[in-house]
């Protein structure tokens, strides 16, 4: 039998993975929130601390090997929706953010959320993991720039002669060898390896300047050191948020993060089995307490709201199975308040690899559903197309609670809905009609 040494070592280099996977968000999350006119460096710094307490606390208290960090989706809704379209100020948009986090504080210590994770169908919860496989899988290769934008077919593949394209192909195959082989740290191993193929591009062939903002170079060194700014902590509007414009806002913020929230803790169980005897997410309770604590901490602090990343897959797959995984990717998170400058030596070549793979893994729940059942499976279509073409967890899964709830409608079978389905199919209903 393995050691306890040796799981540690596992832990820990699956923590380093999943760190590596989702570490962009440090850079990604101040740039969009910065449009809101929130200072960069404050955000980044919010950043930072939003995730280290949140992956920190998940390990410690829930125990389980997610990481928490601010949300992509809704950091553009923060930004384009709720700043630019509302009219909020920025501080009013945290102060709502905060009160999402109350609301989801509550939900959480009454059990309302465990109860709806119960409530959905064991098909839709396998869809969920397959949709959010294919989600992260289509977000490595956009990050890649593999696949790219195209007038005619919305979505195209890059000159597959170009650097980078290649760059990035032959950094996928290295790593997917190394995890045939079942190579210790194989996706580690991968970015790595990846980094270094790309540190020629710009220098010796090719130019990265339309996909890195003007700079030839795909591989950059842009110093070590950057000190932290606290300006944004207390900064949210808490009372000023609560205008009954904003109740909106603050519904949307809540009803986007319960829905992330959820799917994320349904697929990462359902890939990797990581369930309680019940079959319902490991210590779901204290997972979402962790959420909901992240997300009130995030207003206070500065940013948009937290929630569990599906990077976190990553780590699960390099062999992470308990809370020192997110422990070790929240500790990580914290010295780039200091060093956030080193972040841009990794490529986002490098690092989309990780997702790509992983992206493969999380559909294998797809053969738990009856397809020849068109009840499972019609929903369950719709939740995994969905997830990825409207580049949105919650719109996927909505489609599916719905679709799910009318089929049983329409087929006489109303008596089988589940009452707390049917609520969240009319709630689903209210949040894509806003």
């Amino acid at each position: 039998m393995p050691s306890e040494s040796s799981h540690l070592k596992t832990e820990i280099l699956a923590g380093i993975s999943t760190f590596l996977a989702c570490f962009y968000i440090i850079i990604v999350n101040p740039a969009i929130l910065a449009e809101a006119g929130m200072p960069f460096s404050a955000v980044l710094t919010a950043t930072v601390l939003v995730s280290a307490f949140g992956s920190l606390m998940m390990g410690l208290y829930a125990k389980n090997p997610i990481v928490v960090a601010p949300g992509m989706g809704i950091n553009a809704f923060f930004t384009y929706t709720a700043v630019m379209g509302f009219g909020l100020t920025f501080e009013e948009a945290l102060g709502a953010v905060f009160w999402s986090g109350v609301i989801f504080l509550i939900l959480s210590v009454f059990k309302t959320r465990e109860k709806i994770i119960q409530a959905i169908p064991a098909a839709i919860r396998h869809a969920v993991s397959a949709g959010i496989g294919l989600f992260i899988c289509f977000i490595g290769f956009q990050n890649a720039h593999f696949i790219i934008g195209n007038e005619a077919t919305l979505v195209g593949m890059a000159a597959f002669k170009d650097p980078i394209s290649l760059t990035f192909l032959a950094g996928l195959l290295f790593t997917a060898g190394l995890l045939i082989r079942r190579v210790s740290g194989a996706i580690i191993f991968g970015i790595l390896f990846t980094t270094a193929l790309a540190w020629p591009i710009g220098r010796w062939w090719g130019d990265a300047s339309a996909v890195n903002f003007g700079i030839s170079t795909l591989v950059n060194f842009s110093g070590v050191l950057a000190m932290p700014d606290f300006s944004l902590v207390g900064k949210a509007d808490i009372l000023g948020s609560l205008r009954v414009a904003y109740i909106p806002v603050i519904f949307v913020f809540t009803f986007t993060i319960l829905f992330d929230g959820i799917s994320t803790f349904v697929g990462l169980s359902e890939a990797s089995g990581l369930k309680d005897p019940d079959g319902s997410p490991r210590n779901m309770r204290k997972s979402l307490l962790t959420d909901s604590l992240a997300t009130l901490f995030a207003g206070l602090v500065g940013s948009s709201s937290g929630t569990a990343y599906i990077e976190s897959a990553v780590g699960i797959e390099e062999g992470g199975r308990t809370g020192w995984t997110a422990v070790t990717a929240g500790l990580l998170f914290l010295p780039f308040m200091f060093f956030s400058p080193l972040l841009s030596i990794i490529p986002s070549i490098a690092s989309s690899i990780a997702l790509v793979l992983v992206g493969s893994f999380m559909v294998i729940p797809l053969t738990y559903i009856d397809w020849k059942n068109p009840q499972e499976a019609l929903p369950s279509f719709l939740t995994i197309v969905l997830i990825p073409f409207t580049y949105s967890l919650s719109v996927g899964i909505s489609f599916g609670f719905i679709s799910w709830t009318v089929l049983l409608m329409l087929t006489g079978k109303g008596s089988q809905i589940n009452p707390i389905l049917a609520v969240i199919s009319l709630l689903s209903l209210f949040f894509l009609w806003i």
